[in-house]
C-alpha cells in the first residue's frame, strides 16, 4: 500500500472541503489537503483524511459512496453566513455513509491539535476560512 499525501491551492480541490481522499483499487491511498500555511494544521486534516479513509476502506464504506454523500450535501449547503444555520461538514450529517468514521477521524484530529499545543477555535476557525 501507498499513501501520499499532498498539500494544493484550496480552489484546487475537486469540491469545496479543506482535505480529499481517495482510495484506489490497488489499495493506495491519496490525500489531498488545501494550503493553510501551518504545517500542523495541514498535517491534522491529512491525519483526519488518513483515518476517515482507512476506516472506509475497513468497514466496505465505498468511495463512490462517500463522494456522492459530499457532492450532493455541498450542492444542497445553503451559503456561509446565514444566521442561526449550522453548517457541519457533511460527515457530520448523521445521514452520511461515512458518519461513524468521520466522527472517530475527528476525535484523533481534536487530540492531535491539543497535542501540538494549538487552540482548537483558531484550527477551526482557519479550516472555516478557506
Amino acid at each position: 500500500m501507498k499513501i501520499t499525501i499532498e498539500t494544493i491551492p484550496h480552489a484546487a480541490l475537486r469540491y469545496p472541503t479543506v482535505g480529499d481522499w481517495s482510495l484506489h483499487g490497488n489499495g493506495d491511498i491519496q490525500i489531498r489537503v488545501s494550503e493553510m500555511g501551518d504545517w500542523r494544521k495541514e498535517a491534522a486534516v491529512a491525519v483526519h483524511e488518513l483515518v476517515e479513509a482507512l476506516l472506509c476502506r475497513n468497514d466496505g464504506v465505498s468511495q463512490s459512496a462517500v463522494n456522492a454523500f459530499d457532492v450532493g450535501y455541498e450542492s444542497v449547503r445553503p451559503p456561509m453566513g446565514i444566521p442561526g444555520w449550522d453548517m457541519p461538514e457533511p460527515g457530520d450529517a448523521p445521514t452520511a455513509p461515512y458518519h461513524r468514521q468521520h466522527c472517530f477521524a475527528t476525535a484523533v484530529e481534536r487530540m492531535l491539535i491539543a497535542a501540538m499545543g494549538l487552540s482548537w477555535a483558531e484550527y477551526d476557525a482557519a479550516v472555516e476560512a478557506l
